[in-house]
């Protein structure tokens, strides 16, 4: 009888001790949690700093400060077009050239858009402000020519 005391007086302080470990194993895993969120930051910076290029290694690539002055100011020349075959202008606006897409922009004095001319083909046609086609100049063969 008495080892069977024993034993039931045994089962009851390991309840009890467990009972009395849960808070102690809530603590524990709040502090691994805070260690693991203390620990990712490094363990990121680590990786991006694996995913950049090293300059060492390549020296050709460009930095992106470098490739911002290059995107403000381009090393290629600016398309140029002869625009002296576009007769009609609206009286007192100011014209500015779109090269690269062979138009011609119309404004009024006071910087609002007035139409543009585009050449399409054997002709120039200009627009009104509103997209709407006002007049169609037919270039000559002499002007196609050239």
């Amino acid at each position: 009888m008495s080892g069977s005391a024993f034993g039931a007086a045994q089962t009851h302080v390991k309840e009890k001790d467990r009972v009395d470990m849960l808070p102690i194993l809530r603590k524990g895993r709040l502090v691994l949690a805070g260690l693991c969120v203390l620990a990712l930051p490094p363990l990121v910076s680590a990786a991006w700093a694996e995913d950049a290029p090293d300059k060492e290694a390549d020296p050709d690539t460009p930095n992106p400060a470098a490739m911002r002055s290059l995107a403000s100011k381009p090393p290629l020349p600016r398309a140029h077009k002869d625009f002296s075959k576009y007769r009609f202008c609206p009286p007192g606006d100011k014209i500015k050239e779109q090269p690269d897409s062979n138009r011609l922009l119309f404004w009024t004095q006071d910087g609002k858009p007035d139409g543009y001319a585009q050449r399409r083909g054997s002709s120039i046609i200009y627009y009104n402000a509103q997209g709407q086609a006002i007049r169609v100049q037919r270039l000559t063969a002499e002007e196609l020519a050239d």
